[in-house]
């Protein structure tokens, strides 16, 4: 099987063989991708078919000067999962709506708050992420969760590095003002005052 130069992205759309060696060369990199924001591993295998289908369908806007494929393959990751999460959204207020509140007993409550416990520190930093801007968090998420560098994730989201490297700062600022332990301001602890 040959490799797919990327001057050949724009056939993978025609051609099932050159599909193939695009698919075989990329698949890893797209799964590892979805997986670093998707638990479930049946759903993260669905969720990279809809990425190389939706690949497939947007072949031909594939510019090799706008950066590799697999930063193009990111950038179609990243709107696959956002359509997904959205979908997701909508079913769950669905479900909340038709089913009303569910009945939890005494031990179903002791697990629930063991878990809550043991998840605090994750839910403080998805807290902390969550109040980023869409573009500071993108930019966030590409370079400590994926690995890219921070000129790597300008191109996966279109933007130049100066701004990709301006919206990395302004996110790891902001995170570690949200993540840093409370400062207290109060009395005094005067035990800790030496005479």
């Amino acid at each position: 099987m040959r490799e797919t130069p990327d001057r050949d992205v724009a056939r993978i759309s025609r051609d099932p063989e050159v599909f193939e060696a695009f698919y075989r060369r990329h698949v890893d990199e797209v799964q590892r991708f979805i997986a670093r924001r998707v638990a479930d591993p049946y759903l993260a295998a669905d969720l990279a078919a809809e990425v190389f289908l939706a690949a497939i369908e947007s072949a031909h806007k594939y510019r090799p000067g706008r950066g590799a494929p697999v930063a193009w393959l990111y950038g179609i990751a990243r709107n696959v999962l956002a359509a997904h999460r959205r979908r997701r959204a909508r079913e769950v207020r669905v479900a909340v709506e038709v089913s009303g509140r569910a009945l939890v007993d005494d031990d179903d409550l002791v697990r629930l708050e063991e878990r809550i416990d043991a998840a605090r520190q994750a839910r403080h930093l998805y807290v902390a992420m969550d109040r980023l801007s869409e573009s500071e968090r993108a930019v966030l998420e590409l370079v400590a969760l994926d690995g890219l560098t921070a000129a790597e994730a300008a191109k996966v989201l279109r933007i130049s590095p100066v701004a990709a490297r301006v919206r990395l700062h302004r996110a790891r600022g902001a995170m570690q003002r949200a993540l840093a332990p409370p400062v207290n301001h109060g009395e005094l602890d005067l035990s800790e005052v030496r005479s």
